[in-house]
């Protein structure tokens, strides 16, 4: 015959076991910084790789586009450091660099949705006009 502290003992390892498996389990993602040139968003340590390979792409997308397609390269934009060790804010970073990632979309002149230049081309081919009806 088991102890009623036996029967606690159990009932007390249920329950916790029990609330902790309910319980949501949050991860923490590592902070990312969005890159200036496509928007994308890349770990702190992988930007730095990633934003010459970028900006390399893309003079070599905006050089096979059409002359009036073609846009001015683009700037990474400055963000002042916020702390005394140089660190930046970096809701301020990739919110500046969004900006800029946008302003490479060009509207069609059809719909005026926004596309990358590259992309507007194909899209034309299919854009139609508005029927009135």
């Amino acid at each position: 015959m088991l102890s009623w502290v036996y029967y606690f003992l159990l009932l007390t390892k249920h329950f916790v076991k029990t609330f902790f498996y309910m319980q949501p389990h949050v991860l923490k993602q590592p902070p990312t910084v969005v890159c200036y040139i496509c928007g994308r968003e890349f770990g702190t340590k992988s930007i730095s790789i990633h934003e010459p390979q970028c900006l390399q792409k893309w003079n070599l997308e905006n050089g096979k586009l059409p002359k009036n397609l073609r846009r001015p390269e683009p700037k990474k934009p400055e963000v002042r450091p916020i702390g005394a060790k140089g660190s930046y804010d970096l809701v301020s970073l990739n919110e500046a660099a969004w900006q800029s990632a946008q302003s490479q979309l060009v509207a069609c002149d059809i719909c005026g949705r926004t596309f990358l230049p590259d992309r507007l081309l194909v899209h034309q081919r299919s854009c139609k006009p508005k029927k009135n009806k």
